[in-house]
């Protein structure tokens, strides 16, 4: 057995049970060795023995003592405990902590059901100010016992809210999750709570308080212990810890090694079940195996990590592969090429190019066709390659074209270029696209219905970064029509900001913080009063919720409540925020394109306002980099969501797809690390892909593509 103050690696020592005094403060747990509740209660200094059975913990527990009850193989074995036996606790006046019990006294207690949206809400004053009433936590992974108990301390719901129930729970159901026996000595819990650490569970301050309740029913004359742990995935750096002189450097070192820890890039080798996932939509599965080869970019790349956290504190895999994605994740990998001199990273790079525009169906079929209405678009994924989103082809022809200008290659400005054209085509007269055009669309409408049409979208998410790209090749062609259609486009939004602007995902920082790439290109490719008025009319107040530790803080844009009632958590695409005021940013919508969009206009400009909100925003997604030694294959990327004061890895996970713990090779981790590159090689993205030689290229395709 255990006794009391001793380091945690005395669980390793093997178990006696020879008759060991106990005094009235000792707590008897039975437990398995690497129970996380017993862990924490050790490196807390908690008195305490440890015991193999419930049987053992309760016959050797003093009179009157606490004695907890440990799950163990959860989520399949409950805790068995026989009638006798509750009896002999009884007879004790033992004070018994149950976690999942098979049975309780005078209870019916149901089998295990697992859960999926629900979320533990607060129901009791027991916690006191610390935790009250409608305060939301999280257990991933549950599964629960159903039962029916009176004035529970907590129960589980499908609840819409951040921190607080909002709605609070009389339109959904709930069930027990904690809660005391009618005859006084028993706590039950109806789901494993002492996982806590392994299956992180959040907030951690809301545990913590759970915890220490717990303690104090079990030992109300006793002093409460007081519980602290280091989370298993956690940031890399605290608010206030001086950062190295080199960690921008280090930060995109991590961020690219993310890359090949995590297992994204694909292998021939791989079992044919997992390569047929990809044709798939949304296909979720649990993360490569080690034992699979590690890909090299030439069969392309993942999606990356879906938001769902499992039982061992690991979350599954999407298995989309995204031309988006490979594109940014091949920017990256060339930005620490070029920082760092690995040519394995080079390499990689230019693989994944070639998968793209060469070997996969992304860029081939009607896409290779030019008699093809399609001709040039790429499609967004194997498992849908008929859908051509704008955004999506913009962020990968910003990205291809870094990539080549990085690598001194030319081998894609034809690819390049058609899509560049196929985009511009499939643009009206004023410059705007719809957001998706299909294939299915294209064979039937023609592309030029598109260029004949009026399709308005005042969204910068959905817009700006094509006309981003028309931009940049205006400047390298002098085609004026790139630029007429983008500045036409950019003045109607502006007239329209904000009271018409569509706001994605129901946020306002998001669509602020893709509107600066245009408004900066905008800038330098015709430099006016009026251009650099609009820049600074977003900026400001993108740059209003930023906060002193350099994030930018989410804001809503539109709505009052992000998810409009209990019901509608978790059935669509949605902000990590519920309403105003909680304190959240978002690394995979706003902060990673504000970061690259504060650094183009500071670089467009000159203005010390932007640079000054650009190194602190690059400090802050510095400091909030995923820092995990239990779960490597997280180490060095971004979560979509942070709680900014809790200083954790907390949001509303109400989006059905890509929730407040993803994290993807494209989108957040490249924009953020490409970035940081940029600004250690003193240059911008403007300037770097003035390099990418399309003007040839522009001029051959113009009269085959554009003139009809």
């Amino acid at each position: 057995m255990i006794t009391g103050r001793l380091h945690i690696v005395c669980l390793a020592v093997s178990m006696s049970f020879a008759a060991v005094p106990a005094h009235a403060g000792v707590l008897s747990f039975s437990c398995a060795p690497e129970n996380d509740l017993l862990k924490v209660a050790v490196e807390c200094c908690v008195d305490l023995r440890r015991h193999v059975t419930p049987e053992q913990a309760i016959q050797s527990a003093p009179e009157g003592g606490g004695v907890l009850l440990l799950a163990d193989g959860y989520p399949e074995k409950t805790t068995e405990l026989t009638p006798a036996l509750y009896e002999v606790a009884s007879k004790k006046h033992l004070r018994l902590y149950v976690e999942y019990p098979a049975s309780l006294p005078d209870m019916t207690v149901g089998p295990p059901k697992a859960t999926k949206l629900e979320r533990v809400v607060v129901v009791s004053d027991v916690f006191g100010n610390s935790l009250r009433p409608m305060r939301i936590a999280q257990i991933n992974a549950c599964h629960i016992l159903e039962t029916q108990a009176t004035d529970p301390w907590l129960v589980l719901a499908k609840v819409a809210g951040v921190y607080r129930a909002v709605f609070g729970l009389k339109d959904t159901p709930s069930l027990p999750v904690l809660f005391e026996h009618a005859n006084g000595n028993i706590l039950a819990a109806t789901t494993k709570l002492s996982h806590f650490v392994t299956g992180r569970y959040g907030p951690q301050e809301a545990w913590r308080v759970i915890w220490e309740r717990v303690f104090h029913w079990l030992q109300p004359e006793q002093p409460t212990p007081k519980l602290r742990w280091t989370s298993t995935v956690r940031p890399s750096y605290s608010p206030d810890e001086a950062l190295p002189p080199d960690v921008e450097v280090r930060t995109l070192a991590r961020a690219v090694n993310w890359y090949t820890g995590s297992r994204v890039l694909r292998h021939a080798d791989w079992p044919p079940e997992a390569l047929d996932w990809a044709n798939t939509y949304n296909t979720v599965r649990e993360k490569p195996k080690d034992a699979w080869p590690a890909g090299n970019g030439a069969l392309g790349m993942l999606e990356g990590f879906s938001s769902t956290i499992l039982l061992d504190g690991s979350q599954p895999m999407r298995y989309a592969v995204r031309n988006d994605c490979m594109n940014e994740a091949a920017m990256a990998l060339a930005f620490a090429w070029a920082v760092d001199g690995a040519d394995i990273r080079a390499g990689t790079s230019r693989k994944l190019l070639d998968y793209v525009y060469r070997d996969s169906i992304l860029a081939q079929g009607p896409r290779a066709n030019p008699r093809s209405p399609s001709y040039g678009l790429v499609g967004w994924a194997l498992d849908n390659p008929g859908s051509y989103w704008g955004d999506d082809n913009a962020r990968a022809m910003l990205a291809g074209m870094a990539t080549a200008s990085l690598l001194k290659e030319s081998r894609w400005n034809e690819a390049l270029t058609r899509c560049l054209l196929a985009n511009f085509r499939t643009t009206d007269a004023k410059g705007f696209r719809e957001s998706c055009v299909t294939e299915k669309q294209l064979a039937k409408r023609g592309w030029e219905s598109y260029r004949d049409a009026s399709q308005v979208q005042y969204s910068a998410h959905y817009e700006g970064w094509l006309w981003a790209c028309f931009l940049r090749a205006y400047k390298q062609t002098g085609f004026a029509p790139f630029l007429e259609k983008s500045k036409t486009a950019i003045g109607m939004l502006m007239a329209a900001y904000p009271e018409k602007w569509e706001w994605v995902v129901r946020s306002s920082q998001i669509e602020r913080a893709r509107a600066l790439l245009p408004l900066a290109w905008l800038v330098r490719a015709e430099d006016t009063p009026e251009h650099r008025r609009w820049l600074r009319t977003v900026a400001q107040d993108l740059v209003a919720s930023q906060g002193v530790s350099g994030v930018i803080r989410e804001t809503l844009g539109g709505v009052r409540q992000a998810v409009e009632s209990n019901a509608a958590y978790g059935t669509g695409e949605v902000s990590l925020l519920q309403q105003d005021g909680d304190t959240l940013c978002d690394s995979l919508y706003t902060c990673n394109f504000a970061l690259i969009g504060l650094h183009e206009a500071a670089a467009a400009t000159g203005d010390a306002f932007y640079r000054d909100a650009e190194d602190k925003l690059a400090r802050f997604l510095c400091r909030i980099q995923i820092r995990s030694e239990s779960h490597p294959e997280l180490d060095g990327a971004w979560y979509r969501g942070f709680d900014f004061e809790k200083w954790e890895y907390w949001a509303s996970n109400a989006d059905w797809e890509w929730g407040a713990w993803c994290t993807e090779s494209g989108w957040g981790t490249p924009w953020i690390a490409s970035t940081l590159a940029l600004r250690h090689m003193s240059t911008s993205l403007w300037d770097l892909t003035s390099d990418v030689k399309l003007a040839e290229t522009v001029e051959t395709y113009r009269a085959t593509m554009l003139e009809r």
